[in-house]
């Protein structure tokens, strides 16, 4: 023990009490001490009586300690000391005094320890206890969620780890490559396109950031650090070789990939092409619809479309090409240029909904994937036409504006594959499915293969919708038939009718005699092959 902490005990009360106590017994030791000395013997003299003893002054009380009981005085004689030894009042005569009852000092109860809730370490959903951290579980170690039974065709979001398709539905993945086939693809949530899972890749972040898709991938973040590929294909080509990986990973798995894309900018006309290459070494049906620049854009811009057309041809099963020049015909005059592009981007969500909506939705002649995949595998470029009809020839209507649209620069003459897709109300009769079937037939070439398939929608009243994808055209497979001019009108009559919008329309009457025809016409057979007329 250290000097100080023995000097301190010293001078403590403990030791002030055994100061005390030994002073006692020194007093009761010289007490006997005189008591047993022999006397000298003295002379003779007279004896004085005796007197009283004076009581010595008793010993002053030590001072009580804090906390300690109060203490019975110590007994003045050695037979005292014994009866009190013999009682166990007073054990040992070293100690000037003990308590009268002994009494033990209270011994504090300890603090009760905090008992924690029984939980299940090994479930990382069980409730936690309050003093103990949460319970968390590894990322790399995280199970997979189960796969959940749901409505085949309810509205798919995708996740993490795929798409949750059921058993027995094909996987089918939108892929907008681009500024434009971003916005397509925005387009595509808004209009709830069913059983499809979305994904948008771009070099642009700011785009990215503004998607809604399912998944978004940024690519190229080492060559245009998330500005942009700058109207150049060759970085936009770049870009989606650096994240060639990632691409086939988020397409592993597809039946179907539609590759939405606007031709003429840099990440769509240069990154399509690649995603389109990656998809077909995955085994799925890939299937490109891109849209052309509008005149006002410039050449260089449409130049460069071309050649990324051509690129993209040369990679995808099937190619649906979208002019926008051709929307300068059929649109207002007065529409404003966000409209304008609005939809351009709307021309490229009805060709993928029209495709994908054959092979998810019910119907009363089911298409299934299969008859989608004989149609579309290696066929090449193809023409696309959805038409609305309502009234009392409804059907027929829709058929001849699906396969004589304005939008069309080439007919559908000559076509070897055709995949027809007629939907309507309950109220459908089987005269107007033959009516409808007859006019795509007389379209295509008189050999030509028709899937055909028809669908029920409550929500059409007193329409009828005709979706026409035609392929195979002339000697070479995959390939249209030569650019035709189209007749120019002669007097016929204006028809109004209300489109499936609600907008009033003007559409020139069709001369049935000549399937495939379009009565009116354009006058722009300089353009480009057009490849699809959007609903309404």
């Amino acid at each position: 023990m250290e000097s100080g902490k023995r000097a301190s005990m010293r001078e403590g009360p403990l030791a002030a009490l055994f100061r005390k106590t030994e002073e006692v017994q020194e007093n009761i030791a010289r007490a006997e001490g005189a008591a047993t000395e022999p006397q000298a013997p003295q002379a003779s003299a007279p004896v004085p009586p005796p007197q009283a003893a004076v009581p010595a002054p008793a010993p002053a009380a030590p001072a009580p300690i804090p906390g300690q009981q109060e203490l019975a005085p110590a007994p003045a004689t050695p037979a005292a000391r014994a009866q009190a030894g013999a009682r166990g009042d007073y054990p040992h005569p070293s100690l000037g005094a003990v308590p009268a009852e002994p009494q033990a000092l209270p011994v504090p109860e300890p603090a009760p320890l905090p008992v924690a809730e029984p939980f299940a370490a090994a479930d990382p959903y069980a409730r936690q206890p309050a003093t103990q951290a949460p319970h968390t579980v590894a990322p790399d170690v995280t199970p997979p969620p189960a796969p959940i039974q749901h409505d085949p065709y309810a509205r798919d979001r995708g996740s993490a780890w795929g798409s949750a398709q059921p058993v027995g539905q094909p996987v089918i993945r939108v892929v907008g490559v681009g500024g434009a086939g971003v916005n397509a693809v925005n387009r595509m949530v808004e209009a709830e396109v069913e059983g499809v899972e979305f994904i948008a890749v771009n070099t642009d972040v700011q785009s990215l950031q503004q998607s809604t898709a399912d998944i978004t991938l940024h690519i190229g973040p080492q060559i245009t650090r998330g500005l942009g590929a700058g109207s150049n294909p060759e970085l936009g080509r770049a870009s989606a070789m650096e994240e060639y990986d990632k691409v086939k990973a988020l397409l592993k798995g597809s039946d179907m990939v539609f590759i939405a894309a606007g031709a003429g900018g840099g990440t769509g006309t240069g990154a399509a092409p690649v995603v389109a290459r990656i998809a077909r070494e995955i085994g799925a049906l890939t299937v490109g619809i891109v849209t052309k620049p509008f005149g006002f854009e410039g050449n260089r811009r449409m130049k460069a479309a071309d050649m990324g057309v051509e690129a993209l041809g040369d990679e995808v099963d099937t190619l649906i090409v979208v002019p926008n020049n051709r929307l300068l015909d059929v649109l207002d005059k007065k529409i404003s240029m966000v409209d304008a592009f609005r939809v351009a981007d709307d021309v490229l969500r009805q060709g993928v909904q029209g495709i994908s909506d054959l092979v998810t939705l019910p119907g009363l002649i089911n298409l299934d994937f299969a008859d989608v995949r004989t149609i579309m595998s290696e066929a090449g470029n193809a023409l696309l036409g959805i038409g609305m009809g309502d009234g009392e020839d409804r059907a027929l209507e829709a058929a001849q504006q699906a396969v004589s649209s304005p939008l069309l620069e080439t007919s559908m003459e000559g076509a070897r594959k055709i995949l027809l897709s007629i939907t309507a109300g309950r109220d459908l009769s089987l005269w107007e499915v033959n009516e409808a079937a007859k006019a795509v037939a007389e379209a295509a070439h008189p050999e030509a293969n028709i899937i055909f398939g028809a669908m029920v929608d409550e929500k059409l009243e007193d329409q009828v919708w005709v979706t026409v994808v035609a392929t195979g055209f002339g000697d070479t497979p995959g390939r249209p038939a030569a650019r035709r001019p189209i007749e120019e009108p002669r007097g016929e009559p204006r028809v109004e009718r209300r489109t499936a919008s609600g907008r009033t329309g003007e559409f020139r009457a069709v001369d049935t005699r000549r399937p495939g025809r379009s009565s009116g016409g354009l006058g722009v057979g300089e353009l480009d092959v057009p490849e699809f007329i959007p609903r309404g």
